[in-house]
């Protein structure tokens, strides 16, 4: 396995882990969950613009733009529509456990269609960083003894927002051959965010959080973004997912040093769960570029 793509992913990981700390400021500001999702991606579509310009990566064949577009409303406005709904009727535990089935999606995908082989290691990780996600997110609840609030509606929404989640993988994979990481997002950023335009209510934003929104999408989106898909040019697409889950772990480290959130003995298991995973994931690779070496 090529070991910058898995520092890339990583970093990636490490930018998408800390989405709840400005999420939280911008929340606290009196600023709506959607509309918080449409400047994350118009702000963050800025940014490509000008890398793209200046790079001089604006142009794409036209019979692509659908696609494109494509991309737009379904790794932005659908995902970004159905997680957020999922959060309000299933709560953000189970929402991000719903979220994080996209490395099964991954897999499954990348085995039908990228022709990605389905190993059982690759079928283990998926199911350690699925379970991983689910003592993090829902440790608290299940030792407290609490009831999971469940309607199959937002199961709905968060099954739907991690199979477009996954989609980021797939779509990723199928045209970065053909064009940069700024070019895609140049294209499918507006779509998505003008798209959700219908369903933001805009408020007034001080300063502050002017600030946040915009270190928000230059972290999360760009940034992010940026980095994952330079990892996904060098790995397999169910392997970047897997190293992608190392983001509840980190979200999870920031909350206990920024918002004293501790950990329950479930999460503490969880996260030895996903961090296990990802070291397989690299063992895995390592073993696996080691007996193409010595074929050659």
């Amino acid at each position: 396995m090529d070991i910058r793509g898995f520092l890339y992913v990583l970093a990636a990981a490490f930018m998408w882990g800390v989405i709840g700390i400005f999420a939280k400021e911008v929340l606290a500001e009196g600023i709506s969950a959607l509309e918080i999702a449409f400047w994350r991606a118009a702000l963050a579509w800025c940014m490509f613009l000008i890398h793209a310009v200046l790079k001089r990566q604006t142009r794409v064949s036209r019979s692509d733009l659908p696609a494109l577009f494509g991309f737009g409303f379904i790794c932005v406005t659908l995902f970004y529509g159905a997680y957020q709904l999922a959060i309000r009727d299933v709560g953000m535990a189970m929402a991000a456990v719903l979220l994080y089935t996209a490395p099964a999606w991954v897999a499954l995908l990348s085995w039908l269609v990228l022709k990605e082989e389905m190993t059982p290691v690759k079928t283990a990780c998926v199911a350690m960083t699925i379970i991983g996600v689910g003592c993090i997110s829902l440790g608290p609840k299940l030792m407290s003894g609490e009831s999971l609030n469940l309607s199959l509606f937002g199961l709905g929404a968060g099954l739907v927002s991690g199979f477009t989640y996954a989609l980021y993988y797939f779509f990723g994979k199928k045209y970065l051959h053909r064009y940069h990481t700024p070019t895609i997002f140049l294209y499918a950023l507006p779509f998505g965010a003008a798209l959700l335009l219908p369903f933001v209510e805009f408020h007034h934003k001080s300063a502050y959080a002017w600030v946040m929104l915009t270190a928000m999408a230059a972290i999360t989106s760009y940034g992010a973004f940026s980095t994952y898909y330079a990892g996904l040019k060098r790995l397999e697409a169910t392997r970047a997912s897997v190293i992608a889950t190392f983001e509840p772990v980190v979200a999870a480290i920031f909350a206990y040093l920024i918002y004293d959130e501790k950990f329950t003995l479930l999460g503490y298991l969880g996260s030895g769960l996903i961090i296990g995973a990802v070291l397989l994931v690299v063992l895995s690779g390592a073993r696996t570029n080691r007996f193409a070496g010595d074929e050659e």
